[in-house]
């Protein structure tokens, strides 16, 4: 398991190392072509979810999400309803394997008003994804490695436009700092900050492999060993298809998280588990 684990830490180096260079390496590509002056907008987002892990299993665990975004003053227009459903498999208490589907609902932008075609307000996405989480201590801070893939198959709102499958690659590192104590436990305020890398690929990713990347900090109460609540802000940096138009966007995240014990017989109690 230790040799495992060494090898899953090596990946983990090496892919954030490989998503960092497809980022810089698709900026200067656009530095250096000589293209139409980048445009940038800017917009605020107010992102409230529920996440749940509830054990089924000696190692099994039923994962969801569910999330409703607004955008534009934060509440102004819908944005999206989404949910993320999945199993959880334990290796140990730091190393988990996860996979399913998630089923979003997007809300057309505002702009969409303004065209002659047709489109439909509300259209869906369809997605497979698969999650591998590395967990360290170092002294009182738990560290987060999350590497996930995801298969989309996504269309425009335009009417009648086909779905056309698409795969992006994630890389997310975590800390969670007790600042009241000394581990992550009932009782517990702590602080909490990631970043992660957006890259993606497909026969329509043409002018923007590095799609995104989000830099959270935030706080968060752990109430028991089943509830605990986050608050904070993400700044996400969005390239758009066109691959010189870019979104700010300021994104305040409240967010529930339950966990639960289904089993029988009662095991070992849960480990805090990342939760953005």
């Amino acid at each position: 398991m230790r040799d495992l684990k060494v090898k899953i830490a090596c990946l983990t180096v090496w892919l954030s190392l490989v998503l960092l260079g497809l980022g810089i390496e698709n900026v200067q590509a656009q530095d250096d072509a000589e293209e139409p002056e980048r445009v940038i907008s800017s917009r605020s987002e107010l992102w409230t979810g529920l996440y749940t892990k509830y054990r089924i299993g000696e190692k099994l665990y039923y994962y969801g999400e569910y999330h409703v975004r607004t955008r534009d003053q934060l509440v102004q227009n819908m944005a999206q309803l989404y949910l993320r459903f999945g199993l959880s498999y334990i290796i140990d208490k730091s190393l988990e394997v996860t996979g399913g589907f998630v089923l979003p609902l997007y809300w057309a932008p505002p702009e969409y008003q303004e065209i002659e075609e047709p489109f439909d307000n509300i259209i869906p996405q369809y997605r497979l994804w698969q999650q591998l989480l590395f967990v360290q201590s170092i002294s009182r801070v738990k560290v987060y490695h999350q590497i996930r893939t995801e298969q989309r198959w996504r269309r425009d709102w335009i009417e009648g436009s086909p779905f056309q499958l698409t795969f992006r690659w994630r890389y997310k590192l975590s800390a969670y700092i007790p600042i009241n104590s000394t581990s992550l436990q009932k009782g517990t305020l702590f602080a909490s900050v990631n970043n992660e890398v957006f890259v993606q690929s497909g026969k329509t990713i043409i002018r923007n492999p590095f799609e995104e990347n989000r830099t959270f900090l935030g706080l968060g109460y752990i109430l028991n060993e089943n509830l605990q609540f986050q608050a904070g802000y993400t700044f996400s940096f969005q390239q758009r298809p066109s691959g010189i138009n870019y979104n700010n966007r300021g994104l305040v995240r409240l967010s529930v998280y339950h966990t639960l014990d289904l089993t029988k017989k009662r095991k070992s109690k849960a480990q805090f588990q990342p939760v953005f």
